[in-house]
């Protein structure tokens, strides 16, 4: 899927996502990456809802986004709170969707200024 969004000075946009890959700024990811609304986009460990532990959450939370948007894969799946509790300690939203449906969520979200992250679990193909 193609994405097109004007990038508003600093922020970052996902130009097109597929199951195995992001395209973030014209830069493509095939594995599972933080997409900040700005700042450098960053590795992230996990490659599948099953492989999320708590610790991988708490670490969005030190960057203090104001939402996070989960894309879980090619299929929306549904954490256990209790992975999700720092994000909601912090008072930080959570919204989990598929990838695809993430990506377009942060653009608009970001093209809005708001501080939102986007985790996107990729099942890596490197």
């Amino acid at each position: 899927m193609k994405l097109h969004a004007d990038r508003a000075e600093g922020v970052n946009v996902i130009h097109a996502c597929d199951v195995q890959s992001v395209s973030v700024n014209g830069t493509r990811y095939a594995h599972s990456i933080l997409i900040p609304h700005t700042g450098d986009i960053q590795r992230w460990t996990p490659a599948s809802a099953t492989d999320l532990q708590a610790a991988d959450l708490e670490a969005l939370a030190a960057l203090q986004p104001e939402v996070v948007i989960l894309g879980t894969g090619q299929r929306q799946q549904f954490l256990h709170p209790r992975l999700m509790a720092a994000l909601l300690q912090a008072r930080i939203g959570v919204e989990t969707m598929d990838t695809t449906a993430a990506c377009r969520t942060y653009n608009v979200l970001a093209a809005e200024g708001r501080r939102v992250l986007a985790a996107l679990l990729i099942e890596s193909s490197e």
